[in-house]
């Protein structure tokens, strides 16, 4: 679970259903981005606690299972050591990881989002907030890229939107500096640091639970022009995962419980509205060939990786 389709989806409509206000003169169709965004991930939230409560009461005895839920979020550092912009990237994680991860811990959304949001933003019953308290048995986290954050207090247009609410400005760069090398999704800068930064969060912030890095990984856009050999040969790949298993490694020895780590992915795949433009797997399909796959140099990597461990 993530704010991707509930932000993609219904603030920016970028993504299906593509839905947002005609206001903001994006390619949608109809919506209202100020209360869909809020609405559809209450649904979502709620959802999930009743999915917990039916699998713990009918079959987790019968099953010895665990359940637990998936969410996805970037880093974000201050742009500056200014107040305003440590307090921007404090919000811009309320509203990205806290959306979710607050009504899991407390019952409720954070207080950032209240106040800012307002009435737009859905309220839960006692009961509900009563289901939604601990109904995980572990945390999932993806995490792929960090953006620097900056104060942009809101101005004074009569129009609201989830992409304003938060009143943070998110960059890739300072003072012209990337925060790390662009993978082929524009979206997606290599950060490495982030993710130890982010473990480190979580555990303080919410109450240090089980965790598994349920996706991790980066792409290389699809070319065509390149041989077999070439294609196979991600060393890009090797290094942000080595790097990004070492902060995992000193994530764990300051007291975060991370039990596992999924890369993304294992096969590349059809990437969201990216298509087959871009390839994030460690094994290679062809597509012009019966979909054969041959493992890239990275699985290789991460096999000897594996048996070191």
């Amino acid at each position: 679970m993530s704010r991707i389709p509930s932000v993609t989806g219904y603030a920016l409509g970028s993504l299906a259903p593509g839905r947002c206000s005609t206001w903001q003169q994006l390619n949608c169709t109809g919506g209202d981005s100020s209360t869909e965004p809020y609405l559809v991930t209450h649904h979502q939230l709620l959802a999930h606690a009743a999915a917990v409560k039916l699998y713990k009461n009918r079959y987790q005895a019968s099953q010895n299972g665990v359940i637990g839920i998936t969410l996805n979020s970037h880093w974000f550092e201050p742009l500056s050591e200014e107040k305003e912009n440590k307090n921007a990237a404090l919000r811009a994680l309320d509203f990205m990881l806290g959306w979710f991860a607050e009504p899991l811990t407390s019952g409720d959304y954070p207080q950032s989002m209240r106040s800012l949001v307002g009435g737009r933003l859905p309220k839960f019953t006692k009961e509900q907030s009563k289901l939604l308290i601990g109904s995980f048995d572990f945390l999932g986290l993806n995490y792929y890229t960090g953006y620097y954050a900056s104060d942009a207090p809101q101005n004074n247009s009569v129009y609201a939107s989830f992409a304003t609410d938060y009143e943070v400005n998110l960059s890739s760069e300072r003072n012209g500096v990337p925060i790390g090398p662009k993978g082929a999704s524009e979206w997606l800068n290599v950060y490495p640091r982030g993710i130890q930064e982010l473990l480190l969060y979580t555990r303080k912030k919410y109450h240090n639970p089980i965790i598994y890095i349920t996706e991790n990984g980066v792409d290389e856009f699809n070319d065509p022009t390149l041989s077999l050999a070439e294609a196979l040969n991600d060393t890009h790949r090797i290094d942000y995962y080595n790097r990004h298993l070492h902060y995992v490694q000193s994530s764990i020895d300051n007291g975060v419980k991370v039990k596992g780590f999924f890369p993304w992915t294992l096969l590349d795949d059809f990437e969201w509205n990216s298509g087959f433009s871009v390839r994030f797997g460690i094994t290679y399909v062809d597509y012009n060939d019966r979909l054969k796959r041959h493992p890239k140099l990275s699985a290789h990597w991460f096999k000897s990786f594996l048996k070191k461990y």
